[in-house]
Parts: C-alpha cells; sequence; structure tokens
C-alpha cells in the first residue's frame, strides 16, 4: 500500500494507523509505485487550493484518476477527501478539484468554526466501510466541506453510500456535511480516522481487509 507524499502534514500519523491496520505502507510520491500499490491513501491537512497544488506537482489527479479506471482502490482523508470533489472555495478563492464527484467544498455554517471534536455520524445500512463502527463517534478538525451533494445516476450505475454528519453536539443540531463516501473503488473521510481511537482503527482495518478481495490487473 501506498501512501501518497505531496506535501501535506500529517503523513507519517497516516502511516502509522494503516500499518496498526495490518497493512505494509511505503510513503511515497513516486508514480509508477503509487500506481502499482494494492491501496493508495491521500491525506490531506490544511488549505484546498494548497493540497491540490501538492497533488498537481506529483500528478496526483491522473494517478487517482487511472486507479480507479482500473478499478483500483483509492482512500481519501479530510482534505484528501474535499479535492476529490469538483470545487474547492476557501477565502473568496475558487480551485478546481480533480472531479472524481460533483459538488462544492464550501465554509461550513455554524456558530463555531473549525469544527473540532468528536461526532457521531448518519450512516447508510451498506456501509462495509463502517463495519462494526456505523454508531461510534470520529474525530473532526476542519472548517470547510460539501454540505449539498447531489448525484445523478442511472439503471447501470450504482449510486455512492454517503454518510453525513452535523457540526452540533446535540443529535440532529448543526449544519450537515458529507462525513464519507463509499463509491466503488473509491472511498473517503471528511473525519481522520488515524485520530479517532479504536473506531477508527477498525474502519481503517475495514477499508484494508477489502484490498485483499481486489482482482490484480495483468
Amino acid at each position: 500500500m501506498v501512501v501518497l507524499d505531496y506535501g501535506s502534514g500529517n503523513l507519517r500519523s497516516a502511516v502509522r494507523a494503516l500499518e496498526r491496520a495490518g497493512a505494509d505502507v511505503t510513503l511515497t510520491s513516486d508514480k509508477q509505485k503509487a500506481l502499482d500499490a494494492d491501496g493508495l491513501v491521500v491525506p490531506g491537512v490544511g488549505a484546498y487550493a494548497a493540497c491540490m497544488a501538492g497533488l498537481l506537482a506529483v500528478k496526483g489527479p491522473e494517478i487517482i484518476g487511472r486507479r480507479l479506471a482500473g478499478g483500483r482502490p483509492v482512500l481519501g482523508i479530510c482534505v484528501g477527501m474535499q479535492v476529490l470533489f469538483e470545487i474547492g472555495v476557501e477565502h473568496g478563492v475558487t480551485t478546481e478539484g480533480c472531479a472524481e464527484w460533483p459538488g462544492t467544498v464550501e465554509r461550513l455554517q455554524a456558530p463555531v468554526v473549525p469544527h473540532m471534536g468528536w461526532n457521531t455520524v448518519e450512516v447508510p445500512a451498506a456501509t462495509r466501510l463502517f463495519d462494526g463502527v456505523a454508531d461510534q463517534r470520529f474525530y473532526f478538525v476542519h472548517s470547510y466541506g460539501v454540505r449539498d451533494w447531489t448525484l445523478v445516476t442511472n439503471d447501470r450505475t450504482r449510486p455512492p453510500l454517503v454518510t453525513w454528519a452535523r457540526t452540533g453536539s446535540v443529535a440532529g443540531a448543526g449544519d450537515r456535511f458529507v462525513a464519507a463516501v463509499e463509491n466503488g473503488p473509491l472511498c473517503a473521510t471528511q473525519f481522520h480516522p488515524e485520530k479517532s481511537g479504536d473506531a477508527g482503527a477498525r474502519l481503517l482495518a475495514n477499508w484494508v481487509g477489502s484490498l485483499a478481495r481486489v482482482p490484480v490487473p495483468g
């Protein structure tokens, strides 16, 4: 497995968490290694525009696109999830993302931003990523998110499984945003599983375990 090194922070903690989940992990920006790995993890912290600039410098969007075209798993974390959407808008600056999903990353509408701390999530019934931890809390730290996402599908495509969360500490309160997505080989979380204790460790183990069921090309 590869954790993509594109200059974002928090890479080492992601590596350690994945290793604890049973993965053999390489931290690299090497394009071919990222393409060949059984799984690719794209973490991210900080500004959307800075993360996209870093990704572009190592051909991250191309790597992600080629992997997904071949059904090869990718996991985005925090801003690594946000850049998978079409557009990010921060401080009046609009930045194009990887456009794997429609949607705009925008500032959360909440009395206190950043949204920081432990929150429950609204998990769809068919989830595999949240197997065994659907009722647990996960650790968030972010000021931006996807607050409105409508994906048009047809009878030939399976709709993604979208997990939602709210900024409020009371159930049903606060601004609602996308907390995670499961979309075939592409998964992502707005929260930090590597900082989410036993629940985050189980979620990562679920994802790592799913890699063994992915056929190797060629």
